[in-house]
């Protein structure tokens, strides 16, 4: 092949369709639990986290509510990848290896915001949320209708692997993923670039600017308790007993049982068996829909 721009502008466009490929056949599950937010700035605030809005009855003057109450803020950070084609390939019309690369390339952007999103929900043990306390903890502060803060619970405990139960059917959605910048597809192929002069590499990439973080904690319970159908029902019991400050209900109705591949058995023992225990109805019986995620293995 000779190297010009006609010929080199025609490779372009066949490496950037093989990333369209990839990008647009790979699998992809993070959007089931979080809310893609559009972001403008170097970094976004989400104090409004700290007030779940409710109706009150109108006696009075209209009462405003605070909407930044919490310095919770999510800064944006750059990611990229990128590829080198070697120019003896182009020279010698070489390129048949390049197309599933760049076909990959395009699946690991389709993946990314799963790759951030799955191990924060599975960091959530450690990591803060809005209130300074761990996404799943044992002392979330809330006020009770009387003005005092109780301590509330939306961990399980436990030492062993662990699943999740969430709400996903609200406006917001248990974690957040932040979209500064989406993926582009850009090369550095002209001749006289200095990667081709000094290493006689064309080369091709993709970046953008994201970041992840957690919502509304009520809307999840994490545990690390064996997955029994025990364990699952005080899960259950604990999202639809969440209240917000001054003791209003927040009508949760969790929807989503989140297993790693290790515990889909017992997942679907709990949430798909109609019959237990020998032909007994199971109470638990199509109760949620259970998501097996490869990247919480």
């Amino acid at each position: 092949m000779i190297i010009n721009s006609q010929n080199l502008a025609g490779l372009r466009v066949g490496f950037k369709t093989n990333f369209q490929q990839g990008l647009s056949e790979a699998p992809s599950l993070y959007a089931r639990i979080a809310t893609v937010v559009p972001s403008a700035t170097k970094e976004n605030k989400y104090g409004w986290l700290g007030k779940i809005p409710g109706m009150r009855e109108w006696i009075g003057p209209r009462q405003v509510q605070n909407i930044s109450e919490f310095d919770y803020s999510l800064p944006n950070k750059s990611y990229e990848q990128t590829i080198g084609v070697d120019r003896d390939d182009i020279e010698d019309d070489n390129l048949g290896i390049y197309s599933p690369l760049f076909k990959e390339m395009g699946a690991a952007v389709a993946a990314h915001p799963d790759t951030l999103i799955w191990p924060l929900l599975k960091n959530g043990f450690t990591t803060p949320c809005y209130d300074g306390q761990y996404f799943f903890d044992t002392d979330h502060p809330v006020e009770n209708e009387d003005g005092t803060v109780t301590a509330v619970s939306n961990s399980g405990g436990g030492n062993g692997t662990p699943w999740f139960l969430l709400c996903t059917n609200r406006a917001l959605k248990p974690l957040i993923f932040q979209e500064r910048k989406k993926p582009q597809f850009v090369a550095r192929d002209n001749p006289d670039d200095s990667n081709v002069f000094t290493n006689k590499e064309f080369q091709y990439g993709t970046d953008s600017r994201c970041a992840v973080g957690f919502g509304f904690w009520q809307f999840a319970y994490g545990s690390k308790q064996e997955l029994t159908a025990a364990n699952y029902e005080a899960a259950r019991v604990a999202i639809m007993s969440f209240k917000g400050d001054r003791g209003r209900p927040l009508g949760l109705v969790p929807n989503l049982l989140v297993v790693p591949p290790a515990l889909g058995g017992a997942a679907r023992k709990i949430v798909q068996s109609v019959l237990v225990n020998g032909g007994e109805s199971n109470p638990w019986a199509n109760t949620a829909e259970i998501l097996e995620v490869p990247w919480l293995a």
